[in-house]
């Protein structure tokens, strides 16, 4: 949303294409997924009454069009992007097919995640995290509008500290709100680490994939 109550800020798509331009530009395969809530969320409309499942497809939806406007920002930069969606809709994207997301890669091409894992009930961080060990990534990077993994929310309570390197055992123990639980379980059983990080500061990307020690690392 950048500084939009709602919808898609193109300086800000613009600026996290600019970010991942300069890691995909160092070597590295990246691979990525967008969520939708800028959007529509679907856990907010169930709220207010909608049907779940109908919810959830619709957010699924989002995350497309999300998708579309990050893939746009990426190849008017010079970057060659491949989008596979979760649901069929072969007009706009490709379907996900697992072996074909790793040879883009292979081929030095960002691969675009859309559509979450195409299922109701599962949220788009564990979409990440599984298509992170299907495409058998190194790292999951989640990125927030805060630095890291804190002792309490930051943008609630002044007095919450900053984890640098936490473990997987230590944020089940203290009750962390890292990602969702079978999302974070994923990564735990799979041993994939996890890295969040604030993607809204520019630069924070190349920092991280040049070993620097941003946000909050989780193994």
């Amino acid at each position: 949303m950048g500084e939009r109550q709602y919808g898609i800020d193109n300086n800000q798509v613009l600026q996290y294409a600019h970010d991942i331009k300069g890691v995909y530009d160092a070597g590295v395969e990246i691979a990525v997924v967008v969520g939708g809530g800028n959007i529509f969320r679907g856990l907010s409309a169930e709220k207010s009454g909608m049907e779940r499942a109908q919810a959830d497809y619709m957010g699924m939806l989002a995350t497309v069009i999300n998708c579309m406007a990050l893939q746009n920002a990426l190849e008017s930069i010079g970057v060659e992007t491949r989008l596979q969606s979760a649901i069929k809709m072969e007009q706009i994207c490709e379907p996900y097919i697992r072996r074909r997301a790793m040879h883009h890669l292979e081929l030095g091409k960002i691969v675009i995640f859309g559509a979450g894992t195409g299922n109701p009930y599962f949220t788009t961080d564990t979409a990440a995290s599984l298509r992170a060990i299907e495409i058998k990534a190194d790292v999951v990077l989640k990125g927030t509008r805060v630095d890291g993994i804190y002792t309490a929310d930051p943008e609630k309570d002044p007095t919450a500290t900053k984890y640098d390197e936490i473990s997987f055992q230590e944020v089940y123990d203290k009750g962390l709100n890292v990602m969702d639980m079978t999302a974070f379980t994923l990564c735990h059983e799979n041993k994939l680490p996890i890295i969040v990080f604030d993607m809204n500061k520019p630069g924070n990307f190349l920092k991280i994939a040049q070993g620097e020690k941003i946000g909050t690392l989780v193994r």
